[in-house]
């Protein structure tokens, strides 16, 4: 299987873990998208209408920390820290990029209060998939919603963005969530600098550890690393967190700030009380142009 083709077939479970996650008491909630579970296929919008049960939640979520220490909530919370940051009021831009958005919901919510334009990039595959799925749960694709089927390993990004409306000089809010590291480190430095927009534009993406990628640290993950890692590698592309800054100001943007596990069970985690812990290996970037 290809990285490209993994990729692919990602999008359902970072949508379970919000539309699970959704159904916690408000103050216990990691994110909160209320969208989530109307965007998955019946049998998973069946499982999660049983997870209206708290014994199946917590099962549901003990079995993901067996397989991954963590990731349930690293995926929880890194997209409430997107979501923050894209709705902050000083978070000024003219349009939004989503990255290998798969079912992500981000757009259709965006949608709800405002024209803002939204352009979701992804495998044609996936952008197929993502438009039937509009179609049964929204009855269409909303009016601000632009879905683009782009291979970023093979085709021009901004050349298909600008065919699909969009303006290279606008201030843009990019989003890459649980994309990079299915790419070939070449093709990671080469989409982060092209990503173009006007001064003031910003960029956030998630990115796997390169010392959990290479095996010298596996963090307690040793299935998440054979299953990712193992005789067919799917994870390709792994960053150093304190080389960061200098690797992005090579590539044209700043480094702003870098959430980890400490920083999402600081401000996410502790406040609700629920005793979970975020994985050390995938870590969130914001920086700006």
């Amino acid at each position: 299987m290809t990285g490209r083709s993994a990729a692919a077939k990602t999008a359902v479970g970072p949508m379970v873990v919000a539309a699970v996650e959704h159904l916690e008491p408000a103050h216990r909630r990691l994110v909160d998208d209320d969208l989530a579970v109307s965007f998955l296929p019946g049998p998973l919008r069946a499982l999660v209408a049983l997870s209206r049960n708290e014994a199946v939640r917590r099962a549901l979520v003990a079995g993901s920390e067996r397989q991954g220490p963590g990731l349930w909530t690293s995926i929880a919370c890194r997209k409430r820290l997107i979501d923050e940051r894209l709705s902050d009021p000083l978070t000024e831009v003219d349009a939004v990029v989503v990255l290998g958005a798969g079912l992500d919901t981000r757009g259709c919510r965006i949608a709800r209060h405002s024209d803002l334009p939204v352009f979701e990039v992804d495998l044609p595959v996936n952008v197929a998939r993502k438009a039937a799925v509009l179609q049964r749960a929204l009855g269409g694709i909303p009016a601000s919603v632009h879905l683009v089927p782009v291979d970023v390993e093979h085709d021009d990004l901004m050349t298909a963005l600008r065919s699909a409306g969009y303006d290279s000089a606008a201030r843009t809010f990019f989003i890459a969530e649980g994309l990079l590291q299915y790419l070939q480190p070449q093709t990671v430095t080469a989409l982060l600098s092209q990503l173009s927009g006007a001064p003031g534009s910003r960029l956030v993406f998630t990115y796997i550890r390169q010392d959990f990628l290479d095996g010298s640290d596996t963090y307690g993950a040793e299935a998440v690393y054979r299953r990712f890692r193992g005789r067919q590698p799917v994870w390709r592309s792994g960053l150093v967190p304190e080389d960061l800054g200098e690797w992005l100001a090579e590539l044209g943007w700043r480094l702003d700030e870098q959430a980890g596990p400490s920083y999402f069970r600081d401000l996410y985690i502790r406040p609700t009380g629920r005793a979970l812990t975020a994985s050390p290996i995938e870590w969130t970037a914001l920086a700006h142009r």
